[in-house]
């Protein structure tokens, strides 16, 4: 796949952007993307593909497991423990949409900040 210059599926240009990316960003990329569910899925190739070490691709994935673990987990359970029973419905959507906002943020951050650095 990488024996040509450009094959259909990788251009070699994206793979050394990818690579200097994780240099400069993969630890805090990889704790992350716990909590950005399609990020989630591919962080872990893109990382293998920026040759990130392996020690380092698993000891940062263990740490967002565990923070994507126990803060949902005590999230959840503070939440049920504050809201009543029968209100539980009226804040369930606001809650949800909160979080998918929250697990946003960073990349529309990011998007925001890159999109000034090109302008200038």
């Amino acid at each position: 796949m990488f024996q040509k210059e450009d094959s259909w599926l990788f251009h070699k240009k994206h793979v050394v952007k990818t690579q200097q990316f994780y240099q400069q960003h993969g630890k805090k990329t990889i704790v992350l993307a716990r909590f950005v569910p399609i990020v989630r899925t591919f962080a872990p190739i893109v990382a293998g593909l920026g040759a990130m070490h392996y020690r380092t691709f698993m000891f940062y994935n263990l740490i967002g497991g565990l923070v994507w673990t126990f803060g949902i987990t005590l999230l959840g359970f503070f939440l049920g423990k504050t809201l009543p029973a029968e209100q539980v419905d009226k804040y369930l959507l606001p809650i949800i949409g909160l979080i998918i906002v929250v697990s946003l943020l960073p990349s529309i951050i990011h998007l925001i900040q890159e999109y000034r650095g090109s302008k200038k």
